[in-house]
């Protein structure tokens, strides 16, 4: 595999490297086609960035060493041809806590009724999908959650004996915010992305993700792969831990996108996020995420996971949630799309670039052994803290 980041030209990005003559990761930019470790004693994790005033001042100006251009350190990432004694990327994100937040378009509404409705059967799926999505329609972008417009749809479903408790977080006056993975466990551009193995109906989620400091100001974004496991979350929404956080199963990157005068939460709001499916078995599969008709904005979200009521000292990466759930059939009719071993994902967007990974079993991906505790250790051996 040799798929380019497809970073943009313009804009600043700070992400995280490893190369063989240091300890621990490194924290880089590009710059002219080239990646930079600009890692500092000021600010030697990328959440120190995200915690500076200026986060995109403090990459335009640091001082660095080249460590190799990034289609080479692109191409060296992916876990299948990866030289560990060449540089390769990490996820972006390091100390941050990793949330998402779910039921954020209709669609991702109608399919969590759906999961919930079919108990996780795929087969069950496209008639109850036809079956609710003609009450509620196909476009909530304009309706206000908690509205009372919004609770006289959720009284349809209701009577129609079609409530969910995702129509609380979907329509309701409160989002759905949760752990999708520890600090330090995500993974990044190239890495291996994992699916449980007692998953038998799961898919990607292409979605980009806010990087907020521990203030809350909003420095930042990047994309994502929220994976998720349909039928084990179809069984019971009490399940979502064992349906969301496993071994490999967050992704992010390849980098985060500053916030400068070349971008803006105006363009998150704006950004049409693509996905692309390719099988060993010749499978194929597109669709795309357009960020307008997400039902609440970024800063609600952000607003909704941190603040009074809860605080993250290291800032946080948020996924979004995504509109885009696969449905084509894959194999037999009628029972949908799910992954197999092998499947190359592709998730891109015109102001990030594209985040690609090979999708495993999590037991045969890499396993998560550097936490907080080998980082600050390493970085305290670089007299870096």
């Amino acid at each position: 595999m040799t798929n380019a980041t497809h970073l943009p030209a313009e804009g600043l990005f700070v992400g995280r490297a490893r190369a063989s003559d240091a300890s621990h990761p490194l924290v880089v930019t590009v710059r002219d086609g080239t990646v930079f470790d600009i890692t500092s004693n000021a600010a030697p994790t990328v959440r120190d960035v995200c915690e500076l005033p200026d986060p995109a001042g403090h990459v335009r100006s640091a001082k660095g060493r080249p460590i190799g251009p990034l289609d080479a350190v692109a191409a060296n990432s992916f876990e299948t041809a990866r030289d560990p004694g060449k540089p390769y990327l990490l996820s972006p994100v390091d100390l941050q806590a990793i949330k998402a937040s779910g039921v954020t378009f209709v669609v991702s509404l109608l399919e969590r009724v759906i999961e919930e409705q079919a108990r996780g059967s795929a087969e069950r799926a496209d008639a109850i999908r036809a079956d609710i999505a003609g009450l509620i329609g196909h476009d909530l972008s304009k309706l206000k959650p908690g509205s009372p417009e919004a609770m006289e749809i959720k009284a349809k479903l209701i009577a129609r004996g079609a409530w969910s408790q995702y129509l609380e977080v979907g329509i309701g006056p409160d989002a759905e915010i949760f752990t999708k993975c520890q600090p330090m466990a995500s993974v990044g551009f190239g890495a291996d992305v994992g699916l449980h193995p007692v998953s038998t109906w799961n898919n990607p989620e292409p979605e980009i993700a806010m990087i907020a400091a521990s203030s809350g100001r909003i420095v930042g974004a990047t994309i994502g792969n929220d994976v998720n496991l349909r039928d084990v979350e179809g069984r019971s929404a009490l399940l979502l831990g064992k349906a969301k956080d496993n071994n490999a199963s967050a992704a992010l990157g390849p980098f985060i996108r500053l916030f400068d005068e070349t971008f803006s939460i105006g363009d998150v709001k704006q950004a049409i996020v693509r996905l692309k499916v390719e099988g060993e078995d010749g499978f194929s599969l597109e669709g795309a995420s357009s960020m307008a008709e997400i039902s609440r904005s970024p800063e609600e979200l952000v607003a909704a996971a941190m603040g009074p009521h809860h605080q993250y000292p290291d800032g946080l990466a948020l996924y979004l949630g995504t509109m885009f759930v696969p449905s084509k059939d894959r194999g037999e009719t009628g029972k949908g799309f799910t992954h197999k071993v092998g499947d190359i994902v592709t998730i891109s967007s015109e102001k990030f670039g594209a985040l690609v990974n090979r999708v495993r079993l999590s037991p045969d991906c890499p396993h998560w052994t550097y936490g907080a505790s080998h980082l600050m250790r390493d970085l305290a051996r670089a007299d870096l803290i």
